[in-house]
């Protein structure tokens, strides 16, 4: 099992309209390539010296292959629908490997 978790911060300006966006849509969306099992969405309980709000998104997917086949497939496209929001966000990318959950 292999977890592509998500970091983004957003400013507070947009965050409202991402935040519906990101439930609505975004979420949706990477599910619905079918590489992804399911989809946490946590608040990061921390303050950044930059300000903004700043969430983490988990999704699971079966293996590194899986992972692998979104970026080549998917990844861009997704990316992309994130314009409406561009300069006003922060996000960086980490691939996880379970190795054990309980």
């Amino acid at each position: 099992m292999y977890i592509y978790n998500v970091t983004i911060n957003i400013e507070n300006s947009i965050h409202d309209e991402w935040l519906h966006w990101m439930k609505t849509k975004h979420i949706p969306a990477m599910l619905d390539t079918g590489k992804f099992k399911k989809a946490l969405m946590t608040r990061v309980q921390v303050e950044e010296e930059m300000g903004g709000i700043t969430y983490s998104v988990q999704y699971r997917t079966e293996s590194k292959e899986m992972l692998q086949k979104y970026y080549e497939e998917d990844a861009e496209t997704l990316r992309q629908q994130s314009k409406p929001f561009e300069g006003k966000f922060v996000a960086f990318r980490t691939e996880l490997e379970v190795i054990s959950e309980h």
